[in-house]
């Protein structure tokens, strides 16, 4: 029983790791896309991609799989966004090579080329075009059922400076069946304006701690606590609010938004992974987010794999998050200067968002190319419906200020990716 036990950790462990990789690959391109680089979204939304997306990919191997060194493996993906007036594309490769038996690094290079005309940039500004790069590198240690991972992160953009560092801990333990994970990442921002003196300054914390267990031969469940500190200037110095003014011609004038120094959120995810008898799996999650600036969220999600004999895999997901709006946020405020912190990033309104998704995965074995021992090429595609419940478009003409229609918007993102394992 022992080593049966045994066997079958160390399986799921190994599905585990292509799934999680996927989705960490998945959730960077499209909270990237939506928030990062649009110049409408505060400066922590694009600290907190740092923390909850690309930095994990280094976390990836060792969080899901602690106790085994990732494999030596060469990632390539090209992703693309479509929606709300925002295009964005580029490139992400990720490479992994072990040095001896205990220690793993690795390294990635990720590029988002942005071409901007949503209903922020229409409404105050104009259409602009920019690009982000990205660069890490990390290390993993094993030793016996334990993996030490640590890495470093930087970031660049024309008027945002990101770097952050991380150290996580994953421990296997009761035969191989549990683990627990812990992970500490901090950062330290630079937020300036394009053609202005204009800079300041972000410091980030992260602390996470996740346990994960096999229930049954079939069945592994998962929970993350994870707490998120910033401090500093937290909005966007491109980003005005609203408020009523008689004089104007549209019935409203703009001001720049004002937001609090500080700001700490706090995530519960609780995750089941289900394998079925014919070699399909299926996962369930959820996720409830909370906040010192009132926001409270929840997100549902639904995924199902499916191989069809040795070569193809095919996937379909169902997501949808919905949540309220933050204390200091209006679509339209009573007048200039009506309360301490004004807001009106329509990130921080009250809405909600259903995502429907479809993948396919090819794979090829030892032999097919010299000395690689497994090939995966996989093409996804996301449909997004975006709809808001207190965000207006000031777009639409013939309106009276703060009674226009609603602001909703779909999406698509798509992901071409090569997995080559050496």
């Amino acid at each position: 029983m022992e080593r049966q036990g045994r066997t079958f950790t160390t399986y799921i462990k190994h599905e585990r790791v292509q799934e999680v990789l996927k989705g960490v690959l998945e959730v960077a391109v499209v909270v990237t896309s939506i928030m990062a680089v649009e110049r409408g979204i505060p400066p922590f939304f694009k600290a907190l991609v740092q923390l909850l997306t690309l930095v994990n990919l280094g976390l990836v191997a060792a969080i899901s799989q602690a106790g085994v060194l990732p494999t030596d493996s060469v990632d390539m993906l090209y992703h693309s966004y479509d929606g709300g007036g925002m295009k964005i594309n580029g490139p992400f490769v990720l490479v992994r090579k072990s040095i001896g038996n205990q220690v793993s690094v690795n390294g990635h290079y990720y590029v988002d080329s942005v071409s901007a005309a949503s209903i922020d940039v229409i409404a105050s500004a104009s259409k602009y075009t920019e690009k982000r790069t990205e660069l890490s590198g990390g290390i993993d240690y094993l030793h016996d059922s334990t993996i030490i991972s640590a890495g470093y992160t930087n970031s660049k953009e024309n008027d945002f400076l990101a770097n952050t560092v991380f150290l996580a801990v994953n421990q296997d333990f009761f035969g191989d069946l549990s683990t627990l994970s812990m992970s500490y990442t901090s950062g330290w921002d630079e937020v300036s304006k394009v053609q202005s003196e204009f800079k300041r300054k972000v410091k980030r914390q992260n602390f996470k701690v996740g346990l994960s267990q096999v229930i049954t031969k079939n069945t592994l469940m998962g929970l993350d606590v994870e707490t998120i500190t910033d401090q500093g200037f937290l909005n966007n110095p491109y980003r005005r609010y609203r408020f009523f003014d008689s004089t104007a011609s549209a019935g409203f004038s703009y001001a720049d938004e004002v937001y609090p120094k500080t700001h700490t959120s706090t995530a519960v995810a609780f995750r089941t992974l289900y394998y079925l008898p014919y070699r399909a799996s299926i996962k369930g999650e959820y996720r409830y987010f909370t906040d010192s600036w009132g926001i409270n969220a929840n997100t549902f999600e639904l995924l199902y794999v499916h191989p069809i004999g040795k070569q193809w895999t095919l996937e379909g997901k169902l997501r949808y998050y919905k949540q309220s709006k933050a204390d200091f946020y209006q679509d339209i405020f009573s007048h200039q200067g009506a309360q301490t912190y004004l807001g009106r990033d329509k990130e921080l309104s009250s809405y909600s968002d259903t995502t429907i998704g479809a993948g396919v995965t090819y794979e090829l074995g030892r032999g097919f190319i010299s000395h690689i021992d497994k090939m995966k090429f996989t093409l996804l595609a996301d449909y997004l419906q975006f709809k808001y419940d207190n965000f207006r478009d000031v777009t639409q003409k013939g309106f009276a200020a703060g009674n226009e229609p609603l602001f909703k918007f779909n999406a698509w993102v798509t992901r071409a990716s090569i997995i080559l394992e050496y």
